[in-house]
């Protein structure tokens, strides 16, 4: 009798050192396919490491490359039903960046994000280079946007004559109904960039300029821009 209930224990105590190996060395490339981060458009180059310290290479948040980080799946994140994959690349240069990607039941977001996110021409022709993001959160719950918060300041891919953007256009990240807002201002005011985004990955980005100089509506018109009153006006829509 004693050795039968032995067998049973050292039969459990088998399956769950199986189970705790398999957990210990996971695959980072397995965790990420079981998450569902495609949702949220996360695509790689190539992923190595197990699912608490790995590796991934030309990382790509929809059509934004954000190039090739440290990664790890936040055990505390678990606890709360969450999957938090950490990400980061901190080498003391420009293009550092740090911050998480999440997932829970039925919300999907990023969170602490600080650094520069190159856009390349995503929002093209608005002419934005990059976001340089301070402790920026935001997440979808459901389809509806259900938290943001956090610092953004875009810089600009050219200049336009008779117009100072050298210190770009910044603001707060904000829900706005189902879409996450940034709202982004000039030091002037007078230049607002207005972008807003979707759970699907549809967007709606808007630049507006007000001026009554005719030279310079003249200029912006040849970059796309269009007469909206005393304003110029630069729509672009997509998918990310």
């Amino acid at each position: 009798m004693m050795g039968l209930i032995l067998s049973w224990r050292m039969r459990i105590i088998l399956i769950l050192v199986l189970i705790l190996g398999l957990l210990l060395f996971l695959p980072m490339r397995v965790a990420l396919g079981l998450s569902g981060l495609e949702r949220l458009g996360v695509a790689a180059r190539d992923v190595r490491g197990t699912v608490w310290s790995g590796r991934i290479d030309q990382l790509m948040l929809g059509n934004m490359p954000l190039g090739s980080v440290r990664a790890g799946l936040s055990p505390i994140s678990l606890l709360m039903g969450r999957a938090r994959f950490d990400v980061a690349r901190v080498k003391g240069l420009p293009d550092d960046i740090s911050g998480a990607i999440t997932v829970g039941f039925g919300r999907i977001g990023v969170d602490d994000v600080t650094g520069a996110v190159p856009l390349g021409r995503t929002f093209a022709p608005l002419p934005v280079s990059s976001l340089v993001m301070e402790d920026v959160s935001g997440y979808f719950s459901g389809d509806r946007c259900g938290h943001a918060e956090g610092r953004v300041r875009a810089r600009l891919a050219g200049q336009f004559p008779g117009l100072n953007l050298s210190q770009g256009l910044s603001g707060v990240a904000a829900c706005d109904g189902d879409a996450l807002s940034l709202p982004l201002v000039s030091q002037s005011g007078l230049e607002k960039i207005t972008l807003r985004v979707w759970r699907s990955g549809r967007y709606v980005a808007e630049m507006r300029i007000e001026t009554t100089d005719a030279t310079l509506a003249a200029t912006l018109g040849q970059a796309g821009f269009a007469p909206a009153g005393n304003a110029q006006l630069l729509k672009v829509e997509g998918t990310l």
